[in-house]
Parts: C-alpha cells; sequence; structure tokens
C-alpha cells in the first residue's frame, strides 16, 4: 500500500488516444487510472473472442472506457453544462458545477471497472452460475460486471483504493454507484451515461470498427455531438438531440444493429465466446476458478491479486487444466478446451429452426415460438447425441434471451413507464424542435427509424464438434454445410 500517495495530487494527466487525439485527464482521475483495479483493464479485451475472426481487434477496455470518459465530457459541453479546463483541472475547488461535470467524467471513466475475463463473455457464466445472487446484502443482485464495478467503488476505503481516491478527492462513492448504475437523481446524467445514444455507444461503435478494419460502426460524431441540447421536463433536465441531427442519429441507430447482428453475434467468433462461456461455468462449478465471492474478498483485501483476474488469467486456466490431465476424465470438455486454446474444431449448425429472423418487437408471443423451435432443435441435438454419440462429442445452445433493436419500441416504453412521463424514460431518444417540442425518436413521422422501430433481430446459434457435426449431418437432424462455405 506503500506505493500509492496519501496527499491530493494537483498534476493532470495526457493520453494519446488514436480515435481523439491528445485527452486530458483530471488529478482524481490520474489518480484512478493508476490504481491496480483499473490497470487489469488493459488485460482484458474489449470483443471477447472476436480478435479470433478479426486479428485486429486486440483493443481492450482501458482504452475504451477513457474513449468513454472523453465522450461523455464532450456531450457535456455541447449541453452547455461544462466548466472551464482551468476549474475542472483543480483538485482543490468544489462548486454543484465542477462536481456535476467531474462526477459524470468519473462514472463513464469506470463504467466498466467490474469487467470480467474476455468481457461479457464469462460474465454470461457468472450470473448463471450465480454464486451469491441472494446473498450480497440479502438485495438479490447479479453476480455481473455493474455490480462488481459498484462493489469495487464502495468498499476500497484504502491507499490505492477506489473508495479511498474518491474520498481523498472529495467525491462520494455512492453517488459514483448511482451514476454507473444509471439510478443517479440525475436524468440528464443517466441518460448521458446510459441511453439508445449515450457516450458508452459513441466510442465502442467508433473504436471497434477502428481495431476490426470494418466500417460498420461508423457515424459522423462531430455533427452527432453539436446537436445535444438539454430541455426542461417537469422538475429535470432531460437529454434531446435536435431535429436536424435527425438522420445522423438514424445512422448511428442502424450502424449499432449491424454491428451486434453481424459482427457480435457473428456465429464465426460467437462460437468461440459461446465455449469459454461453457467451460467458465464448469470451472465454477467444480471450484477450478476464482469465484464471485471470492472476487468480493480479493476487492477488499488485495487489489493486486484482483489485478490477475484478466484474460490471462482464464486462458491460463484452459491451458493449465488441458495440459495437467484435469479433463481427461471429461472428453468433451477437454475437446472444447482444445478448441479454444487452437482456434478450430468448432462447428456451426444450420437448420430451418436456427436461421436468423427480424420478428416484431410488439409481438412477444412470435418470439417465444421462434425460441422454443430452437430450443426444441437442442433437444432433439442433445437427444441424438446422448442415444448414438461418444463422450468426445459436444454441442452448446446460444439462443439470446435479449433482442437486437433498433430502438425500444413504443408500446414497451409505456409499458414500463413508472414517471407518468415517457420523455423522463432514462433509454429512449428523444428529438427536440425549435418551437419546443419533444418527441420520441420512435414517433418521429419522417424518421426511417420510425418505421423500424418494432423490428428486433433474432440469432439463435447451436454449436458442436466437428465429430457431432458428422454424427448429426449423417442422421439428417442438421444441414451439412462444408468449411468452405462458412460464411462471416
Amino acid at each position: 500500500m506503500g506505493l500509492f500517495s496519501e496527499s491530493i495530487s494537483k498534476k493532470p494527466h495526457i493520453i494519446f488516444d488514436p480515435l481523439y487525439g491528445f485527452i486530458r485527464m483530471t488529478p482524481v482521475e490520474r489518480e484512478i487510472i493508476h490504481s491496480p483495479f483499473y490497470q487489469r483493464l488493459r488485460w482484458i479485451k474489449q470483443l471477447g473472442y472476436s480478435c479470433y475472426v478479426f486479428p485486429g481487434a486486440e483493443h481492450s477496455r482501458f482504452g475504451h472506457s477513457v474513449g468513454v470518459m472523453w465522450n461523455s465530457h464532450k456531450i457535456i459541453q455541447s449541453c452547455g453544462r461544462a466548466v472551464d479546463e482551468k476549474e475542472l483541472m483543480d483538485p482543490l475547488l468544489h462548486n454543484k458545477e465542477k462536481d456535476y461535470h467531474q462526477m459524470v467524467r468519473l462514472g463513464a471513466l469506470m463504467h466498466d471497472l467490474g469487467t470480467f475475463c474476455f468481457s461479457h463473455t464469462t460474465e454470461a457464466a457468472y450470473i448463471r452460475f450465480g454464486e451469491t445472487t441472494t446473498k450480497v446484502g440479502g438485495k438479490g443482485l447479479n453476480d455481473d460486471h455493474e455490480n462488481l464495478g459498484a462493489y469495487i467503488i464502495k468498499n476500497t476505503d484504502y491507499p490505492g483504493g477506489i473508495t479511498y481516491i474518491l474520498k481523498k478527492y472529495g467525491y462520494d462513492p455512492q453517488r459514483i454507484s448511482d451514476l454507473v448504475k444509471g439510478v443517479d437523481p440525475s436524468v440528464l446524467a443517466n441518460q448521458i451515461l446510459h441511453s439508445e445514444v449515450d457516450c458508452d455507444r459513441m466510442d465502442y461503435l467508433l473504436r471497434d470498427a477502428h481495431y476490426t478494419g470494418l466500417k460498420y460502426g461508423s457515424y459522423d460524431r462531430d455533427y452527432l455531438l453539436y446537436h445535444f441540447e438539454p430541455r426542461r421536463v417537469g422538475d429535470h433536465d432531460i437529454l434531446t438531440i435536435k431535429h436536424n441531427a435527425l438522420h445522423c442519429v438514424e445512422d448511428f441507430l442502424q450502424s449499432r444493429f449491424a454491428w451486434y447482428s453481424q459482427v457480435i453475434r457473428s456465429a464465426r467468433g460467437a462460437k468461440y465466446d459461446a465455449i469459454a462461456e461453457g467451460l467458465c461455468y464448469y470451472f465454477l462449478e467444480k471450484g477450478l476458478m476464482y469465484r464471485y465471492s471470492d472476487l468480493l474478498e480479493m476487492i477488499e483485501k488485495s487489489p493486486i491479486h484482483f489485478y490477475g483476474f484478466n484474460d490471462g488469467y482464464f486462458m491460463g486456466l484452459v491451458h493449465k487444466h488441458y495440459t495437467e490431465g484435469t479433463l481427461d476424465k471429461e472428453p468433451g470438455i477437454k475437446s472444447m478446451a482444445e478448441t479454444l486454446l487452437l482456434a478450430q474444431g468448432a462447428r456451426h449448425v444450420r437448420c430451418d429452426e436456427l436461421k436468423q429472423r427480424l420478428l416484431n418487437q410488439d409481438n412477444p408471443e412470435e418470439l417465444v415460438r421462434y425460441q422454443k423451435r430452437a430450443q426444441g432443435k437442442a433437444e432433439e441435438i442433445k437427444h441424438v447425441l446422448e442415444k448414438k454419440g461418444t463422450k468426445e462429442h459436444w454441442y452448446i445452445a446460444d439462443i439470446p434471451e435479449k433482442q437486437i433493436v433498433f430502438v425500444k419500441s413504443s408500446k414497451n416504453i409505456v409499458a414500463s413507464n413508472k414517471s407518468g412521463n415517457v420523455l423522463l424514460e432514462r433509454d429512449p431518444v428523444k428529438i427536440s424542435y425549435e418551437n419546443g417540442d419533444i418527441k420520441l425518436l420512435a414517433e418521429v413521422e419522417n424518421s426511417v427509424i420510425s418505421r423500424l422501430h418494432n423490428t428486433t433481430n433474432f440469432i439463435p446459434n447451436i454449436f458442436c464438434s466437428q465429430g457431432a457435426y458428422e454424427l448429426l449431418a449423417k442422421e439428417g437432424v442438421i444441414e451439412d454445410v462444408k468449411p468452405s462455405e462458412e460464411r462471416i
């Protein structure tokens, strides 16, 4: 702990970002990013196993999180709520405007502090395993990255800890935690950090496109930033986008829709994420890796050990258990480990029940019908493999419950609204007009999104070993597509 200063630093910090150029960090931000909790993010890939398909996608959660902070800063400036740089960089100055500006930046900077190995890939296994879900404060909280990040922010009150640093510089850890979770009293702040067009999505679309070499995430960031506008609704300020930027917003949302459909859910990359999730769940069941309670204990007592909970830790475990014979009694699991280590050996199952489909977001029965069809195919595959397969044969069903949408449909917004005013809902895009009107994007007559807003993209996948694939094809359960015909 002696490595960390107990005095307030007045020294700012400059980072050169490949997307935005020079980014100035305030003294409190500088100290946070040099903590073990933040430096850990350097060793966690932003896109999980997408690097197996796009070799350039080696970028980290560290760079992304700094970029999210910078976008939050630019939105605050666009909204006219920013203090000047001299005030922002002075760690001893505190007033309402400066603290608001700084706290939004801090919430953005730390929004991914609790990220798991390979980002959302292994997180899904922790959530499914649910070791502490009913135990953390008795609140039934998920074992997810948001709650883990909030735990770091509120339970590390020692030199070098995030709680300690925040308190030292005069900021309330609970307020920052609320910003990270999107439940702050300020609707405007929540929307800057968590909405359909927010600082997080603004960064990862451009950053992921840059590092993969694809153009799906392209949109006009400068034009979009210029058109953010705060408006007063009741007792709250909300974030709107001027009608002049309508088509820029549509480009943004369509880019995100295409990105998730064609990259994140692309079977060529998603199969490795699914395998890693399956292996992580197996390791958790067998007690072969840190469980959530272990992570909480390390956060409280040993940050430098928590630092080691990163991509290298997980791949090291896969390699260790594969080479040392731990998995010899589980040939299917061992085959999955080999597939993950060598990026080969898994096949993508194709059949009518697993086709990608555009569905109606406002018709949940339609989604349930296709989910049941996909789950029925998974059960059929399971039955055939149990009856005629061997222990080396394995399969993984990746049937998503959360769907890909352009924006949340008007019907769903109204159904979930608790405030009595849909304009105070956090997530939906609001379009503002010169005459003072404000509309949900889904209700703007000349918007393409108003015609597509209720559309959802259902992309079910099933992956299996080569041997299982050959058996299933022979039994006529799936289509037999040659490897050379597999598509991105």
